[in-house]
């Protein structure tokens, strides 16, 4: 008769049009470390059509999903945890032609491992988690002086293991090194289990930062190739360089204080924000990071075009525009004079409206901006990641060098004075003259 009844129950349900909600879950869990993978699982009845995943509750779909085989549920797979995919997600499904009522909210929290970018002075969480029946777990550092910490391990749901959370902090040199923990039971407390593998924690911000420079540039095509360059001050021995937060593998390069990180040749996926620490070997101890260095892969979209108004020649000193306009959506517009280090200029549109353009104002023109001109579109969801380049436009500066006039105004100066004084010294010469009769008349 149960069953009877939730069958019953169903059909009205179908019937009416309202499909019954999915259920959705995140596998492993819905707090993710960044750069690792999740799966988003959406449940529905059976004879789904599809399913369609909704971000932080908007109108349209964030992703689809179109069943091939009869199932009654889907998975959606994010493959590298970043920030901008944490928030809440809602799962919805289609059945004969009607689409049923959004999931519970899903929230999604990403997280960051602790690794060579952890900032002197602030606080990080050391998270040891177990899937064995042991009850307590104990922090070792390697070759410190420091006692064990221990900690019972508590269940966590939303991960689905036992985990033991050891704050650290405020952060000191003191603090690098190479953590562990193990695993015991209270019945038998004195017997520990293998260790975990290690955690490598480093410090960052103790010294001086470097710079990081990029050659032949900041803007580059696929297959181009790319050398990064860490500058620091004598006495550094490793660096390390960071891509969008992430570490790479530190480099020991003894006696070089402006070590070289070949990136070539290089596709759109090294387009992204780096920036280089340098370090002492065989310590946990690193620089403050570089100022960020953004590199550019074009070659993504279709090209746009670059014009200038009200032409490619210019009088020195006059304005001139240099229109880019992009025929299909693009938000963000760069312009790059060619033979230049220097990063391209941007600008950001409000107006998401295609087909899109962007002015870029050159006033006052002076011989530095005579060049060639290329102009690029990008999305900010992918905002390393450009157009292919426009056409070339060559910017003429008429007069490359502004008439000086200063030299001129002295000459002039210079002879109104001497003409004054000549005046003055005939109209001296013409009053004793006039003088001297009456001089003498009176005598």
């Amino acid at each position: 008769m149960a069953g009877r009844t939730t069958t019953m129950t169903l059909t009205v349900l179908l019937c009416l049009g309202v499909p019954p909600k999915p259920s959705i879950w995140a596998d492993p869990g819905p707090i993710i470390n960044k750069g690792s993978p999740v799966t988003i699982w959406c449940q529905g009845i059976p004879q789904v059509d599809g399913y369609i995943l909704y971000k932080e509750r908007g109108i349209e779909p964030w992703m689809t999903s179109i069943l091939e085989a009869s199932s009654n549920k889907t998975g959606f797979l994010i493959q590298s945890m970043r920030t901008q995919h944490a928030g809440l997600y809602q799962c919805a499904y289609s059945t004969g032609g009607r689409l049923s009522e959004r999931s519970e909210p899903l929230l999604l929290v990403v997280t960051a491992q602790p690794g060579p970018v952890v900032t002197s002075g602030g606080n990080v969480s050391l998270l040891c988690s177990s899937q064995s029946t042991l009850d307590t777990v104990h922090l070792l550092k390697e070759g410190g002086a420091e006692l064990p910490q221990h900690r019972k391990l508590e269940w966590r749901p939303y991960e689905r293991r036992w985990q033991a959370v050891f704050p650290v902090g405020p952060l000191s040199s003191s603090h690098g090194g190479t953590y562990r923990c193990y695993g015991s039971s209270s019945s038998n407390p004195n017997v520990w289990s293998q260790p975990s593998a290690p955690l490598h924690l480093e410090v960052t911000g103790v010294y001086r930062e470097p710079s990081l420079s990029a050659h032949p540039g900041p803007l580059l095509l696929p297959g181009d190739s790319l050398t990064l360059q860490c500058h620091s001050k004598p006495g550094f021995d490793i660096f390390t360089l960071t891509k969008d937060e992430g570490p790479t593998h530190p480099q020991s390069l003894p006696g070089q204080h402006s070590p070289d990180f070949p990136l070539g040749p290089v596709n759109l996926t090294h387009g992204g924000r780096y920036r280089c620490y340098s370090g002492h070997n065989l310590s946990y101890v690193w620089s403050a990071p570089s100022a960020p260095l953004d590199i550019l892969i074009a070659g993504k979209y279709g090209k746009p075009f670059l014009m200038a108004q009200p032409g490619p020649s210019v009088p020195w000193g006059e304005n001139v525009t240099l229109q880019c306009r992009s025929e299909v959506r693009a938000d963000t517009f760069h312009l790059h004079r060619e033979g230049t280090l220097d990063p391209p200029q941007q600008l950001h549109l409000q107006d998401m409206a295609a087909p899109s353009q962007a002015n870029f104002t050159i006033s006052p023109v002076t011989s530095g901006h005579h060049g060639i001109y290329r102009c690029y579109s990008s999305h900010s969801s992918s905002p390393f990641q450009l157009s292919q380049p426009s056409d070339p436009l060559e910017l003429v500066v008429s007069a490359y060098q502004p008439q000086d006039y200063t030299v001129g105004n002295l000459v002039r100066l210079s002879m109104s004075g001497l003409i004054l004084v000549v005046l003055m010294v005939l109209l001296c010469e013409a009053w004793h003259s006039w003088r001297r009769p009456h001089d003498a008349a009176r005598s």
